[in-house]
């Protein structure tokens, strides 16, 4: 069951975090590629931006974005603003996410995001939470996966095992963690079963798309190749 009270105390945790790292960057650092092929840093932090916003137009039942289209061009032109600039529009578009949660709400109820893709408002924080954590990462600026809350690196991996689970694509596959814990996932594709251990930073890495599964131990077959997301 979502707690989504404690979720967005975690993401102000998170966008803290966040706040505190672009405040020392300048220009270049922020003109630095990130990690996500074809964006600089700037973008990332565009994107995390407009995500607040969009987040929070969720809640309030509208259309996540206006349009794709809409999406990547806000991205790409506030991309190349300057760090101030950068720093004010994450922090105000956070703060913006915050009070649309603040409003009396039921947060059982159904709501849309990108693509037609449908959530309880209740998972809408947490859904926040993973932007703000992976993205961090991804802006390779020493925050890495093994840095994540524990609390968070579990949760993701349930989330995404989850959302792998009878995907054409992915064969029988159970995913265990060094210290034991074990999740399932795929099952839509032929052939055997597989299984996948690794660290629990490792195993999130290559279930979000940002490692490629070498330091993982595969047994049954080849490592399952999973669909971006």
């Amino acid at each position: 069951m979502m707690d989504h009270a404690h979720d967005l105390g975690a993401v102000r945790e998170a966008t803290d975090r966040l706040l505190g790292e672009v405040g020392k960057w300048d220009e270049a650092t922020l003109a630095e590629p990130s990690r996500l092929p074809g964006w600089s840093r700037g973008h990332v932090l565009a994107h995390l931006s407009r995500n607040a916003d969009a987040l929070g137009n969720v809640l309030r039942g509208l259309p996540m974005y206006a349009s794709s289209e809409t999406r990547d061009a806000d991205i790409a032109s506030g991309a190349t603003r300057s760090p101030a600039e950068q720093l004010a529009d994450l922090r105000e578009s956070a703060d913006g996410f915050q009070a649309v949660a603040a409003e009396p709400a039921d947060w059982s109820r159904t709501v849309t995001l990108r693509n037609g893709v449908t959530d309880s408002a209740s998972r809408v924080p947490f859904r926040r939470l993973i932007e703000l954590e992976i993205h961090h990462v991804d802006l390779d600026i020493g925050y890495e996966l093994e840095d994540l809350p524990a609390g968070f690196t579990e949760r993701e991996i349930v989330f995404l095992t989850d959302r792998f689970t009878g995907h054409p694509d992915v064969p029988a596959t159970t995913v265990t963690a060094e210290d034991g814990r074990t999740w399932t996932t795929g099952g839509g594709a032929e052939g055997p079963a597989v299984s996948v251990r690794g660290t629990a930073a490792d195993l999130l890495g290559w279930l979000a798309g940002r490692r490629d599964g070498s330091a993982l131990t595969v047994t049954g077959g080849p490592l399952p190749a999973l669909p971006p997301l």
